[in-house]
């Protein structure tokens, strides 16, 4: 029976305030465990709590930047639950009066647009975070993350794949990074997110059994996360056993998801408005406030792309897919206009950025932040191209040295000796040699063995060390096969 994945996710992001959400506790990460605490976030009685405006801005510039209607009212609930990392024994959250709610984003899969909607965005506070101790059967609790700001945003049910599903979350994560609201680190917990899935025969309309995955840290892991359950929840339904309702934890190690516990109803947290903070009053003013500082955003930025520089769907997908990396094609496009005479070529600088360039960042695994080639640098080694310095072929060698040195193009070109060979009478006495010294396939190409054209260019390559220049190569060797 062919099956269809139903997906949903809710998405937490730590907003980028220096103190709590409800007190003035740093939120600086990697302090020593119980160092950012106060009465306020470990719930001592009769400490109340003060809400942190910055935090409110910033969840409103996320739901403006995901098209969603920002509440003029709005309201702090107690979501109630016990667990050791939660000292109040109730998280302050929001839920029958979110701040935002009814936006979209838009993704790109196989080259088509998509739009998921997103139900709502709301606030709370973080809780602290266990320690398990490896040796022994005991777990500390470290409460400096509790009471840290969070947004939550969740999508609607219409994520239909692992890879949508990818796609739209690393969508967020370039959005609050563009917004300088969140750092995006899912290694450390500031963004994250947990997966409704469930699984319905083709063309059903009721959905099926839902169960929630926790502790994806990377988007890797969400994708193989969502791939395992939907495996195991098709292998389930094939075997007529029922899906149970529950929450499970991925084990990257194991590469397979584990019974956590039974999933909880939202009756099942008994909210209530919390008594010690009034209702958040949004007006128009203080929304446009917010609108007018919010940056060029993905999409719009990925429209600008396409329309000033001429590149493709794909090229400014992928440009745009984070605000340090469109920032350094825009440097490299007016770094190459001040050095070419012809101008910045866009195509060209967008083609070695999200080939070259980018692999080696992945490779390296570095961001591109730290990348080792300034846009200037690039720029130079696209001159010496475009002005038949070098080959193409010699580029990629020089842009290598470049990523691996430090040093700019015209330093390795001039210490290897790397400069292209542009003489003519030179490379046709090279031809000449090779076309003597290869009699037989001289023979088969007049014969109509068009091919070996390819033959006769790649020695001359060979014959030079690569530093022909290509078109003259081209246009010599056609002349002399031609006599």
């Amino acid at each position: 029976m062919h099956y269809e994945t139903v997906i949903g996710l809710e998405v937490h992001a730590q907003l980028l305030t220096k103190s709590k959400i409800f007190c003035g506790c740093s939120t600086a990460f990697g302090a020593e465990p119980n160092r950012h605490t106060c009465p306020v976030c470990l719930g001592m009685p009769g400490a109340l709590p003060v809400l942190n405006r910055t935090a409110v801005e910033y969840a409103i510039k996320m739901g403006l930047a995901t098209n969603c209607n920002i509440a003029p009212l709005n309201m702090f609930a107690r979501k109630n639950y016990f667990y050791p990392d939660l000292p109040k024994g109730y998280q302050i959250s929001q839920y029958d009066l979110p701040l935002a709610e009814h936006g979209h984003i838009n993704i790109i899969i196989d080259d088509q647009e998509k739009r998921i909607n997103i139900t709502r965005i709301h606030m709370e506070d973080d809780a602290g975070k266990l320690i398990h101790d490896e040796f022994n059967p005991v777990s500390h609790v470290d409460y400096n993350r509790t009471g840290t700001p969070l947004i939550e945003i969740v999508s609607e049910p219409e994520l239909r794949s692992p890879k949508e599903a990818v796609q739209y979350l690393k969508k967020l994560h370039a959005i609050v990074k563009y917004l300088e609201i969140c750092d995006g680190n899912m290694e450390e917990g500031s963004f994250r997110c947990d997966a409704n899935i469930s699984l319905m025969p083709a063309g059903a309309k009721k959905l099926g059994t839902k169960v929630e995955l926790k502790n994806m840290n990377s988007f890797k892991n969400v994708r193989r996360a969502l791939e395992y359950e939907i495996h195991r929840q098709k292998g389930l339904i094939d075997d007529d056993i029922k899906i149970t309702q529950e929450t499970r934890l991925w084990d990257a190690a194991k590469n397979k998801t584990f019974s956590m516990r039974s999933k909880e109803e939202a009756n099942d947290y008994r909210y209530f408005p919390d008594p010690d903070l009034a209702p958040i009053i949004i007006d128009d003013n203080w929304i446009q406030k917010v609108r007018e500082s919010l940056p060029e955003m993905p999409d719009e930025k990925k429209e600008r792309f396409m329309a000033e520089y001429s590149l493709a769907l794909y090229d400014a997908e992928i440009l745009t897919s984070s605000r340090p990396i469109a920032d350094y094609f825009e440097s490299c496009i007016v770094e190459f206009s001040s050095v070419n005479k012809g101008g910045a070529k866009p195509k060209t600088v967008s083609n070695w950025i999200t080939s070259e360039l980018l692999r080696e960042l992945k490779k390296n695994e570095q961001d591109i932040e730290d990348c080792p080639i300034p846009p200037k640098n690039l720029a130079t080694l696209l001159n010496l191209i475009e002005n038949n310095t070098i080959s193409g072929k010699i580029a990629k060698q020089v842009f290598q040295d470049m990523y691996n040195t430090g040093k700019n193009a015209k330093e390795i070109v001039k210490e290897k000796g790397l400069v292209q060979v542009t003489d003519e009478d030179v490379i046709e006495s090279t031809i000449r040699e090779i076309l003597n010294n290869n009699p037989d396939e001289l023979k088969k190409y007049k014969d109509g063995k068009t091919k070996l054209f390819g033959f006769f260019v790649g020695q001359v390559m060979k014959a030079t060390k690569g530093k022909a220049n290509p078109g003259v190569v081209n246009e010599i060797l056609k002349k002399l096969l031609g006599e």
